[in-house]
């Protein structure tokens, strides 16, 4: 496949919506007015388990392999991480041994986390200061502290519906390549992600209202059994069905329910083994 031109200017376009926002995602839209500067690029996609162990058995079981992060400042969760030549990583968070229950309790993906939810977020790099930023930060295995902040437009759990933005306090290099270099080059990075929706029609109709966007490809996903809203030249995908998405919707939200790594070459995306995974993931 050749390569995705993910650096798409964000265009807030506030003054003629195509459908009437609810005052919720009014109030996210304007939220988003810091993406201003800020590139469609994906930094890094998260998915969220109980066992941080049990998530690298089973991506090295399906010949993915993951370096240990490091244990978050919030007091609940630890990750690893797998990074990419692109600079996009994929994030497995998971509930840190001796946590303490109330940080889990009142961590952004905490139902994610306590149910082996899979994919829960994903996060755009910001290229400005952001307003009213929440830190963040962990020490890697190594002691380097590493300290980032956040800022969120959703009105349910960071990073859901629309992307978070995430903007460096210390070098990003330090973030995304622990040992200096990528995890693997099995793979270009991360491709696309896909968004389980309840109403694609409108939520077709907010993306575009929010990031300036052309109107998307309609496809069909016999893998996935969805009705897809490809948007061209970004990493977004919006899937709306029956079945398996309608159960997550209920239980997760409209959130991410699906990543796509890219590699060199060009072809249809094919799964990895959901069973043995214990989520949706798939290369193309």
């Amino acid at each position: 496949m050749s390569p995705i031109p993910f650096r798409i200017k964000i265009a807030l376009r506030l003054k003629r919506a195509p459908t009437r926002p609810s005052a919720k995602l009014l109030a996210a839209f304007l939220a988003i007015s810091s993406l201003f500067g800020a590139d469609l690029k994906i930094d890094h996609v998260t998915v969220a388990g109980k066992n941080l162990e049990a998530m690298r058995a089973a991506l090295k079981a399906v010949g993915i392999p993951s370096e240990y992060g490091g244990a978050h400042t919030n007091h609940a969760t630890e990750m690893a991480q797998v990074s990419f030549p692109d600079g996009s990583y994929l994030e497995l968070i998971a509930i840190q041994p001796h946590a303490d229950q109330a940080a889990v309790d009142a961590n952004p993906w905490s139902k994610a986390l306590k149910t082996d939810g899979g994919p829960c977020a994903f996060a755009v790099r910001a290229t400005q200061p952001l307003e009213k930023p929440e830190p963040g930060g962990r020490t890697r295995p190594d002691g380097k502290k590493i300290a980032w902040e956040t800022s969120d437009s959703n009105s349910g759990p960071r990073g859901s519906f629309f992307p978070f933005l995430i903007r460096d306090i210390t070098p990003r290099e330090d973030r995304v390549y622990p040992t200096g270099k990528p995890t693997t080059d099995l793979f270009r990075g991360v491709g696309k992600v896909f968004i389980a929706v309840r109403e694609l029609d409108a939520s077709i109709a907010n993306y575009r209202h929010a990031f300036g966007l052309p109107a998307p490809r309609a496809e069909h996903s016999v893998d996935l059994d969805a009705t897809l809203a490809v948007f061209e030249g970004t990493p977004i995908v919006l899937a709306s069905g029956g079945g398996w998405l309608t159960r997550r919707i209920h239980e997760y939200g409209e959130a991410p329910c699906a990543f796509v790594l890219t590699k060199k070459g060009s072809g249809k995306t094919v799964w990895f083994d959901e069973e043995r995974l214990g989520w949706r993931l798939g290369v193309q």
